[in-house]
């Protein structure tokens, strides 16, 4: 039972929508953004749980090894109800941002283009075939939804720690991706869809991905002036697990270890940072 309510929390999307909000926390309290921030948070969990349902549906069980598919396919009409509870949560919520809908807009076409090479037309699946597209989609929806996007809401958009936020949580985010695109070699090649990981040899990927986790430790000690030293040691944690943690990525397709473990780090330095302001 233990495992089945797991299960539910990490493959219904539920435990990634709640990564997003707190990510959007530690961006608040980092940049000391105002703004109606329940609201938003709300659209994103709720777009959050809508997209990512929808990626799934889409996504077919051929892939034998995967707990996710295998749960995914056992739970396929799970999943729809959780895509139109989310629509219908983020078209409520978008309403009550609609000052800010040139802004909000953005993430919506930014996650929509991560999943539209899955709908079964030729109008979308053109775009399986742009090179390192997955990639820079998924990194940058990441990015834009939870660290540029509040900022744009605030009306503060433009200072510096919100540019070195930024790039921090591409960075991070990108080598996050790189790991998902080795786990996901052979099944993105079935689809004909191109990442970093078939388009570049490995020595290449490999700098890449090493220079996105140095270009995050680099943009969090350069938040130094701008927030607490702890608040800095928790934007350093992530990155050295992700260092720490690439053999195993580049071996495993553990589930578990990319939906929970690689997932959670991108929210983990907010985690961290909220234990701290509780103690």
């Amino acid at each position: 039972m233990v495992r089945s309510l797991f299960n539910f929390f990490l493959f219904s999307s539920v435990y990634i929508s709640l990564c997003a909000v707190m990510m959007i926390w530690q961006t608040n309290q980092l940049l000391d953004l105002e703004y109606d921030q329940t609201t938003f948070y709300l659209f994103v969990f709720f777009s959050t749980i809508c997209s990512y349902n929808f990626h799934w549906y889409l996504t077919p069980n051929t892939y034998s090894g995967s707990e996710r598919l295998h749960w995914g396919d056992r739970h396929r009409n799970m999943m729809l109800v959780f895509f139109v509870i989310g629509m219908l949560g983020a078209i409520y919520f978008f309403w009550q941002l609609r000052a800010h809908w040139l802004a909000v807009s953005g993430s919506v076409v930014l996650t929509f283009l991560y999943s539209a090479p899955k709908i079964p037309h030729p109008t979308f699946r053109w775009l399986s075939k742009i090179a390192i597209g997955k990639t820079l989609f998924l990194t940058g929806v990441w990015t834009y939804v939870t660290t540029l996007l509040p900022a744009l809401v605030a009306n503060t958009p433009f200072r510096e720690s919100v540019v070195l936020l930024v790039v921090h949580r591409f960075a991070l985010i990108y080598a996050i991706c790189i790991l998902f695109d080795y786990r996901d070699l052979e099944s993105d090649k079935k689809e004909g869809i191109r990442t970093l990981i078939t388009y570049l040899d490995e020595p290449m990927l490999n700098k890449l991905y090493y220079f996105s986790l140095l270009l995050a430790a680099i943009f969090a000690g350069l938040m130094g002036p701008f927030i607490s030293f702890p608040a800095v040691i928790t934007l350093m944690i992530p990155v050295l697990i992700t260092a720490l943690l690439t053999r195993k990525a580049q071996h495993s397709h553990a589930d578990y270890l990319y939906y929970f473990v690689l997932d959670g780090l991108m929210a983990l330095s907010a985690v961290i940072h909220f234990l701290i302001l509780l103690a």
